[in-house]
C-alpha cells in the first residue's frame, strides 16, 4: 500500500498544482491549450524517441508477454470504439474514447509500481507495454482522429489527407525516428541524448500540471456525462485486466511472474497520454480528465487488492 502511495501521491500533487495555480488566476485562459501543445509538439515526442531509440530488439522479443498484452490491448480499444459508435458517438471521438479504456499509464506508473511488486527484471515487460501503449496504441487512435477529421469526402482524398496528417504528427514521427536508430544500432550522442532526457522529462510533470489546470476551467455542469464516465473507469480498471488474465490463463499460457506483469500492467489507470490527444483535437478532453483522476485515485485501492491476490496465487 505504502509503495502505491509513494508512486500515485505525486501525481495528485502535481495535478493539484496545476488546477490551484489556474484558480488562483497564475496562469490565464489560454495556458492550457499552450502548455498542452509544448507536451504534444516537444516533451512528449522527446520521451517516446528516447525510449524507442534505446530499446534493444533481443531484449524486446518476449513473444508470450507481447501476445497477451497487444492482443488484449488492442481488442479492448476496438471494443470500446465499437461500443461508443453504437451509442452515437462520432468516430474521432470514439478513439477518444477507446484510449480512455485501453491506455495505461505504464510510462509514469508502470515502472516503478512494477519493480516494487515484481523487482528489476519486470522493467523489460513494462517498456515493451509502454512502447506498445504510447507509440503503436496511440498512432493507431490519430488514424482514427484523423479519419474522423476527414469524413465525408472521396476514399482516396481522405487516405491522402490521412496520411500527409500522420506524417506530420510528432507524436508518430518520434517513434518511427527512434525505431531507425534502434536498427541502425548507431546509439545516440551524449549531447543529443542529454537533450532528450532534460526535454523528455517534462512530459510527465508538464501534463499532469496541464491536466489539474484543465480540470479548474470553470464549465458547465456535466451531469450527463457521469454515467460514460463511469463505464470508462469501469472498464479500464477492471474488464481490460480481467481479459488480460483470461489470455495469459487461457489462450497464451505464460509463466506466474509475467503473467502478473501482463495484468498489473493492465490494471493501471489511465495515463494523461489520451488527454494530450483528446484536448489537442477538442475532442471530450473534460470527460478525459475525469476518466485520468478518477481511475488514478481508484487504482491505490484496486492495484492493492490485486496485488494482495496475486501474492496468494
Amino acid at each position: 500500500m505504502i509503495s502505491i502511495l509513494s508512486v500515485v501521491l505525486p501525481i495528485f500533487a502535481l495535478t493539484f498544482v496545476g488546477w490551484l495555480s489556474r484558480r488562483a488566476g497564475i496562469f490565464g485562459p489560454q495556458s492550457t491549450r499552450e502548455l498542452n501543445r509544448f507536451v504534444v509538439y516537444l516533451a512528449l515526442p522527446a520521451l517516446l524517441f528516447d525510449i524507442v531509440a534505446k530499446a534493444e530488439p533481443a531484449q524486446l522479443w518476449q513473444p508470450g508477454f507481447i501476445a497477451v498484452f497487444g492482443f488484449s490491448t488492442f481488442f479492448f480499444f476496438i471494443i470500446t470504439v465499437a461500443i461508443s459508435r453504437l451509442s452515437g458517438a462520432e468516430i474521432g471521438s470514439a478513439a477518444i474514447h477507446g484510449l480512455n479504456g485501453a491506455y495505461s499509464n505504464a510510462a509514469f506508473l508502470g515502472f516503478p509500481l512494477l519493480i516494487a511488486a515484481l523487482g528489476p527484471a519486470s522493467q523489460t515487460f513494462t517498456l515493451i507495454a509502454t512502447i506498445n501503449t504510447v507509440c503503436v496504441l496511440f498512432a493507431f487512435a490519430i488514424v482514427l482522429i484523423e479519419f474522423g477529421n476527414q469524413a465525408g469526402g472521396h476514399p482516396l482524398t481522405i487516405a491522402l489527407h490521412v496520411s500527409q496528417a500522420l506524417l506530420r504528427n510528432p507524436l508518430v514521427l518520434a517513434p518511427l525516428c527512434g525505431a531507425l536508430v534502434m536498427a541502425s544500432g548507431a546509439g545516440i550522442a551524449a549531447p543529443l541524448d542529454a537533450f532528450l532526457k532534460l526535454l523528455g522529462s517534462a512530459a510527465s510533470p508538464c501534463a499532469l500540471v496541464c491536466l489539474g489546470m484543465f480540470l479548474a476551467e470553470p464549465r458547465a455542469s456535466e451531469q450527463a456525462e457521469a454515467g460514460k464516465t463511469a463505464l470508462l473507469v469501469a472498464l479500464k480498471l477492471f474488464v481490460y485486466p480481467a481479459l488480460t488474465l483470461v489470455l495469459a490463463l487461457w489462450v497464451f499460457p505464460l509463466a506466474k511472474p509475467v503473467r502478473d506483469a501482463a495484468v498489473l500492467l493492465a490494471a493501471l489507470p489511465t495515463g494523461t497520454g489520451p488527454f494530450m490527444l483528446a484536448e489537442f483535437h477538442r475532442r471530450e478532453g473534460a470527460l478525459t480528465a475525469r476518466v485520468i483522476l478518477i481511475s488514478t485515485v481508484l487504482s491505490v485501492g484496486t492495484i492493492t487488492l490485486l496485488l494482495a491476490v496475486l501474492g496468494r496465487s
